[in-house]
């Protein structure tokens, strides 16, 4: 099937590079020359807009940064409404606000496009591995139609409602998630500071009450585990300004219906704290620096 993809970023790329596996057709859009260079490398077609890209697709994924970002690829002038065929279905995998999806989904169906939110779990790791978890708002016809494209970049796609739906799934994941990575921080800090062994104290964690992903997947202490970013200088992996986003995210959807959510809140401006202080492009687990007193 011929794919369009636009996005080529960190969980980009080896998302559309699974698609390649899977024996798709991928035609590839990014501001980032070096990003689609490399994916023609691997068996890919550039396109020059996302609007070329999506013309003659029979489907259209989008993995962007941001709101602004996604509005800009579907609505602009060179966007992916301006060049795709009616009735074929556009699959966003960006975390945004679920209102601005259903805007754009709005903007779809009004010319023959159905629409669906698919953001995912499971960090570039997964991306990379082609494990990732995706949470697919859509109607259920749609969801079906899309499931093997998106079974052939994941091990779990789930259907969690209409529109928007997805994003707000995801949403709640990243709440705990951005929680539960400076309780675990903390904890780490303090273990270390009254002299237990950080790869101890993780052991423990891990067979323990504590135990979460963000100890014994992806533990923030350096040393601890050997694959997580912690182990390479917070290089890679889910970036602090992308965390410092999802939580804002979280916080204005809270907004909107009321819902109190005291513990995001305070997590969001650790996390814009440790982005005003440089630490924007690390990855999100570095946040124990952040934490941690000599």
């Amino acid at each position: 099937m011929r794919i369009a993809f636009i996005g080529l970023g960190n969980m980009g790329a080896p998302m559309a590079r699974n698609l390649l596996k899977a024996g798709h057709d991928l035609v590839v859009f990014d501001l980032v020359s070096a990003a689609v260079e490399s994916l023609v490398a691997a068996g890919a077609q550039a396109a020059d807009s996302p609007r070329s890209a999506a013309a003659g697709a029979a489907q259209v994924l989008t993995m962007l940064p941001s709101s602004p970002h996604v509005r800009q690829v579907y609505e602009g002038e060179a966007g992916i409404l301006a060049g795709v065929a009616a009735g074929v279905p556009l699959i966003d995998s960006s975390t945004i606000d679920p209102q601005v999806t259903r805007a754009i989904a709005a903007a779809a169906a009004a010319q023959g496009n159905p629409m669906a939110d698919a953001p995912v779990s499971g960090g570039t790791g997964g991306a990379e591995s082609g494990t990732l978890t995706f949470m697919v708002g859509a109607e259920v016809s749609v969801f079906d139609r899309i499931t093997p494209t998106l079974a052939a970049m994941g091990k779990r796609v789930v259907h969690c409602g209409g529109i928007g739906t997805g994003q707000a799934a995801k949403i709640c994941n990243n709440l705990v998630l951005g929680v539960s990575m400076l309780a675990v921080a903390e904890a780490m800090n303090l273990g270390v500071s009254l002299g237990v062994d950080p790869k101890l104290l993780a052991g423990v964690m891990n067979a323990s009450s504590g135990r979460c992903w963000s100890s014994d997947s992806y533990n923030p202490y350096p040393g601890v585990l050997e694959g997580a970013p912690a182990a390479r200088g917070y290089t890679g992996g889910f970036g602090t300004d992308l965390m410092r986003k999802d939580l804002g995210l979280a916080t204005d959807a809270a907004r909107h219906v009321r819902q109190p959510v005291a513990m995001a809140a305070l997590a969001q401006q650790l996390y814009e704290l440790w982005s005003a202080r440089g630490g924007g492009r690390k990855d999100f687990s570095s946040i124990i620096e952040l934490l941690h007193h000599d």
